[in-house]
């Protein structure tokens, strides 16, 4: 089969790193890509944002299946146009995608379908959101209706701070048309995770469970980012909540989507907050989450391409998966300024050293080849990736990897995995899941 990867970051390198391994792969491309996956396929330079280009390129390419890896060409409507020419595409459409192109359509969606998740409201005016503010117990979530680039969400220790994130959104519009509206987010305490699935619309398939690390500085602290990274491990959840969350969550979100007219088909993500309540919802992703799809990828036995074709072909439930039972982990290295003004064109040297380790793999998000040297082109540079037989021994491994590499003004959290270290793995990775409709629960009005 021939092959084409959209997107430039660390995510869509692993997804090139994973089909080139695929016994059906004939040929592999990369619309733009970058230079870690310029040695898994042929990088094409396209901007992903002119949705007639890509189509033409795909054409050109005689691409018998392309898969889309960030979102906002998904949110654009790409899947459309290529259905429109009968072109075979991973994803979902521009109406199924609004489950991340507007976080007010999310959270309303949650609403209408009984889906847990934390209390909110929608502001739509400066003037609302401060009134709004006064309605929710400290900390409060402030959070951009419109794709920011996971940097559209402040948790406000107190109301200065929540009153200066309503004003950068709404006023100063400091992520542009993304903070025309904002909501107002009762904060929820407990543990992220991150929980995505791949479905044909009606099987699900979940991947292995994994937890992003959102904030720049150890400990959790600093602002938000896109993800400083992310680890995977069976003890992430237990068999019981693992159920609970296709049950109560997954499985309604599909079939409410088709219940609106807007089948849902490709990879979905959905951002969870373990509380002592129980799961909730906090925010869909409509693609592979990044850096989680690095972890995710590693542990995968299975061909990828296999199970993406079967996806795409609605027959993923006559698919059989196969995990490693291994953790793995990601950790993300990020020039000096990000996320709000990173330094570019610095040099990075020994790479070739990590890529000599055992069980370690260097996915690039934001590098250049110029005059035989690598070089940085933006805030998230590269993610090193590990799988070992124990969580400690791949944290181990990754950061041996890390601590090879350099570049000027080169960040990373020292803690990626720390948490998990107390906990006891509970739980083999997951087999495929059907959910018949019986099972799904009905819209609530």
């Amino acid at each position: 089969m021939k092959l084409l990867v959209l997107g430039s970051g660390g995510r869509e390198h692993a997804l090139a790193w994973k089909l080139h391994e695929s016994q059906r792969m004939e040929e592999l491309y990369c619309a733009p890509g970058n230079a870690g996956i310029a040695q898994e396929a042929e990088c094409i330079p396209v901007d992903l944002s002119q949705l007639k280009a890509v189509v033409a390129l795909a054409k050109k390419l005689r691409a018998d299946l392309t898969i889309v890896g960030p979102e906002a060409p998904l949110v654009a409507g790409i899947v459309d146009e290529f259905e429109k020419e009968g072109l075979a595409i991973i994803g979902p459409n521009k109406a199924a995608s609004r489950l991340e192109g507007s976080k007010v359509f999310a959270k309303e969606f949650m609403r209408r379908h009984g889906i847990p998740t934390a209390r909110f409201e929608v502001a739509e005016t400066f003037e609302d959101a401060i009134k709004a503010l006064v309605r929710f117990p400290l900390p409060v979530v402030v959070k951009a209706d419109g794709l920011a680039a996971g940097k559209g969400v402040v948790v406000a220790r107190n109301h200065a701070e929540a009153e200066q994130a309503v004003q950068d959104f709404m006023v100063r519009k400091t992520l542009g048309t993304a903070g025309d509206r904002v909501i107002i987010e009762e904060c929820l305490t407990g543990e992220e995770t991150s929980f995505i699935v791949l479905t044909d619309g009606r099987a699900i398939l979940p991947m292995v469970p994994t937890q992003d690390h959102k904030a720049l500085l150890d400990g959790d602290q600093g602002p938000n980012t896109g993800g400083m990274g992310a680890y995977s491990d069976d003890s992430i959840l237990t068999e019981a909540l693992h159920d609970e969350i296709l049950r109560s969550m997954v499985a309604p979100t599909l079939a409410g989507m088709e219940m609106e007219g807007s089948p849902y088909r490709g990879f979905l993500y959905c951002g969870l907050m373990m509380t002592p309540a129980g799961p909730m919802l906090l925010e869909y992703n409509v693609r592979l989450g990044d850096p989680e799809a690095q972890p995710i990828l590693m542990r995968l036995r299975s061909d990828l391409t296999d199970l993406l074709v079967a996806s795409r072909e609605g027959q993923l439930a006559s698919v059989d998966v196969h995990w490693s039972p291994n953790p793995s982990i990601c950790v993300v290295l990020t020039s000096k300024g990000y996320p709000a003004k990173p330094e570019t064109d610095k040099t990075i040297t020994g790479y070739e050293a990590v890529e000599a380790l055992g069980g370690v793999k260097i996915f690039h998000s934001a590098t250049r080849f110029e005059d035989h040297q690598l070089l940085t082109t933006g805030g998230r540079v590269m993610g090193v990736t590990a799988i070992a037989e124990d969580l400690p021994s791949a944290i181990q491994r990754a950061y041996a990897g890390v601590n090879k590499l350099q570049f000027e003004g080169m960040h990373f959290r020292n803690d990626i995995g720390a948490k998990a270290l107390k906990r006891v793995p509970k739980i083999t990775a997951p087999k495929r899941t059907r959910v018949p409709k019986a099972e799904r629960p009905a819209s609530r009005k």
